[in-house]
């Protein structure tokens, strides 16, 4: 096996087209920041378009709703529709709104429907908890217990699914279907299309939490047929902490009273109106509840642009290659050491971020951190590293094995103890 050196990476960093986007991040050159998967860095064209929308608020006031670059009676929309590229959608099966779990409140508000004997509602066991409590507390407002109505697939190694056993649980009995698009810990990518067909087959609905994959991966939803889809904005997308998510619903489905319904749900046309009939969006707009999040949504307006122009496609060829020379590095300098790579190797089922695990990982990850490398504890004994396309190089990935090389054989992490902080 080739044995990679420092200049190996330099000349990597040197072939890579995307390498002049680094320049557009502010980077603290004192670390290396490879947490982009839980929070991105802030980018100069969000800057920009955050101070943009700032001085149209100054500006305009109350007229900003409908004046200047970006009105804000529309930006959910305008911004939702540059975004559908990245999850294979068109403008119209796209907005920009509220936040994870409460896209996915909505969501299953609108589409959980049970009737008769189908009503079970199937997810996983790895599952992110916040798509669980959300799961749960649906199921109980329709007067269902969890604990029978609620199916976890279960995990055969504690990391990732089996799509077999997936398919195997969407039995008549089911209604629903939640699943991640890439599991948060270990990094699986699980294949959407084949589960929508399965699910289809059956006559079940099937919804992806995209959280870990939009910005990361390219995605075909609307050729998959997928029937809803949710997502946060503030991770490979870059768009700041607090960020407002965003959903995807299939235009098959237009036309379907939101679940939750709220003023922002109504037609623009009609809106103000203030009739208390609602006429819904024909479109994912419908899906909107409240008054827009509009400064916390200004980011993205420069962060989207920069997806489009990259290409999401030459993103995931460098993420791929960026996760494949890190692994490569970790077992070439680290071979002695137990730690154990959790995240699928095949590159479609491989997503942005690596999961290692180590009996000492919560030390390790101190220690890491003390030597500027920021990367993401998971309890109890895992370590996720994610280096991100538009920002991190293949020389920071050799600095980071390196470092992490010297911190095992001095036996510096020792000094630290096994316990996360508040937040990890």
């Amino acid at each position: 096996m080739e044995h990679f050196t420092m200049e190996h990476a330099i000349q990597l960093d040197n072939q890579d087209p995307l390498a002049k986007y680094r320049q557009e991040f502010y980077i603290n050159h004192e670390k290396i920041y490879l947490d982009g998967n839980s929070l991105g860095l802030l980018s100069k064209r969000a800057e920009k378009t955050a101070l943009e929308m700032l001085k149209s608020w100054k500006n305009y006031g109350i007229e900003g709703w409908t004046e200047g670059e970006n009105p804000w009676f529309y930006v959910s929309e305008s911004v939702g529709e540059r975004m559908a590229t990245l999850v294979g959608a068109n403008g119209r099966e796209v907005i920009v709104t509220g936040s994870t779990t409460g896209n996915l409140h909505q969501l299953l508000a609108t589409f959980y429907e049970p009737q008769g004997n189908k009503k079970k509602i199937l997810t996983d066991e790895l599952a992110f908890p916040t798509d669980i409590y959300a799961i749960k507390s649906h199921l109980k407002l329709k007067g269902f217990d969890p604990d029978n109505e609620l199916i976890k697939v279960k995990s055969r190694d504690g990391h990732t699914l089996s799509e077999k056993d997936i398919i195997s649980e969407m039995k008549d009995d089911v209604r629903l279907v939640i699943l991640p698009s890439i599991l948060y810990r270990s990094g699986q990518i699980l294949n959407m299309s084949k589960l929508t067909e399965e699910a289809h087959k059956r006559d079940i609905l099937i919804g992806f939490d995209l959280c870990h994959s939009i910005g990361s991966i390219p995605h075909q939803l609307t050729q998959w047929d997928v029937d809803f889809a949710f997502w946060c904005n503030y991770k490979h997308l870059n768009g700041g902490p607090g960020a407002v998510g965003g959903l995807y619903v299939n235009q098959r489905h237009f036309g379907r009273e939101p679940g939750l319904a709220g003023w922002f749900s109504s037609k623009k046309e009609n809106q103000f109106d203030m009739d208390h009939q609602l006429v819904s969006e024909d479109h994912a707009g419908a899906y909107q509840m409240g008054t827009p999040h509009i400064l916390s949504l200004a980011p993205l307006l420069g962060s989207v642009d920069m997806f489009q122009e990259a290409g999401i496609h030459k993103i995931r060829e460098k993420s791929l290659k960026l996760t494949e020379f890190m692994m490569t590095l970790l077992e070439q300098e680290l071979a002695k050491e137990e730690f154990i790579i959790r995240n699928p190797v095949p590159d479609e089922q491989r997503g942005g971020h690596l999961f290692i695990e180590h009996s000492d990982a919560a030390r390790i990850c101190k220690a890491l951190k003390e030597n500027g490398i920021v990367p993401d504890f998971r309890s109890p004994n895992g370590i996720r590293l994610a280096p991100v396309a538009l920002y991190n190089t293949f020389v920071e990935v050799w600095k980071t094995v390196q470092t992490l090389k010297r911190i095992m054989d001095n036996g510096e992490y020792r000094k630290y103890t096994n316990e996360r902080g508040v937040i990890a």
